[in-house]
């Protein structure tokens, strides 16, 4: 159930999203390329993939980033009744 107070109190994991896809291609980037330069291809070739991965992943992240917040009723919006489950109001 909405309380009414999700605009003060929510908080979006992009930030910590970001943060772990940096590492993550920090990590990949080096894996291939220490694979690559150790002549391990399969293992290059896995890390490159996953190198990709998280690059399309920070690319999602980013976008979304400069999005800016989306609409978030503010406190004078009464809380929703909550789901009862079965289809039917209650008044």
């Amino acid at each position: 159930m909405r309380t009414g107070s999700e605009p003060t109190t929510a908080r979006s994991p992009l930030r910590m999203r970001f943060w772990l896809s940096v590492w993550g291609l920090l990590w990949a980037a080096a894996g291939t390329a220490l694979f690559a330069l150790a002549e391990r291809p399969g293992w290059a070739i896995a890390c490159a993939v996953l190198c990709l991965i998280v690059m399309t992943d920070l690319m999602i992240v980013v976008h979304r980033l400069h999005q800016g917040p989306h609409y978030q009723p503010g406190p004078d919006i009464p809380p929703y009744e909550p789901d009862h489950g079965d289809n039917t109001r209650r008044h």
